[in-house]
């Protein structure tokens, strides 16, 4: 006889503020435990590598600490020309960088992992993502806004950044923060299910 279906805890390994709002919009209830890890990079690791490896750690270390729980762990790295794009400095850094994208396609790497106890899984999801091109006016009044200083290569998708981005090839929600079909499809590798009406529940037991 199948057993129970219950709502494990979801818990957000995260700070990021895009990323809560994607699991609430699609219905995913959640609690935030940001992952404090060291974010450096180890000789010879590669961005894709990095991202993944960086939210493999934030995951297994929130869960560590909460086993009943399903966490999910996130990491997003923008690379043009091998050229690792953090988040500005300033606002000429912001600038910088917003130049270096100006024109061209740049990638977006974005790593999810899920964690239940000893039960894990995480992808990496690589999307091309095309800036029209901007002049110095455009640039300087987009920094403006603010929205640039807090984000992997200086801009938003979800925002004002929509405005300066041309064409994007993969995930969308990859380039905000989250690949959310990537994320549920791992979550069902470690026993639960997302249902469109009741959020996250167990695989019940048959």
């Amino acid at each position: 006889m199948a057993g129970a279906v219950t709502h494990p805890p979801v818990l957000l390994a995260s700070a990021s503020p895009r990323r809560r709002e994607l699991l609430t919009m699609v219905g995913i209830a959640h609690e935030v435990i940001p992952a404090d890890i060291d974010e450096a990079y180890v000789p010879g690791e590669v961005p894709s590598a990095h991202a993944q490896r960086l939210a493999e750690e934030k995951a297994a270390l929130v869960a560590a600490r909460n086993p009943a729980a399903i966490v999910v762990g996130a990491d997003t790295i923008v690379v043009v020309d091998g050229v690792v794009l953090g988040k500005p400095a300033s606002r000429a850094d912001a600038g910088r960088m917003l130049r270096a994208l100006s024109g061209r396609s740049h990638v977006v790497y974005t790593a999810v992992a899920v964690r239940r106890g000893e039960s894990a899984a995480s992808a990496i999801e690589a999307v091309d993502v095309t800036f029209r091109h901007l002049s110095d006016e455009e640039i300087a009044a987009y920094i403006d806004t603010g929205e640039p200083m807090d984000k992997a290569g200086a801009y938003g998708i979800q925002g004002f950044g929509a405005m300066i981005v041309e064409r994007i090839d993969g995930d969308f929600f990859a380039v905000m923060g989250l690949p959310l079909g990537r994320m549920v499809r791992l979550m069902e590798t470690i026993g639960a299910r997302y249902d469109f009406l009741r959020g996250v529940l167990d695989v019940p037991a048959r």
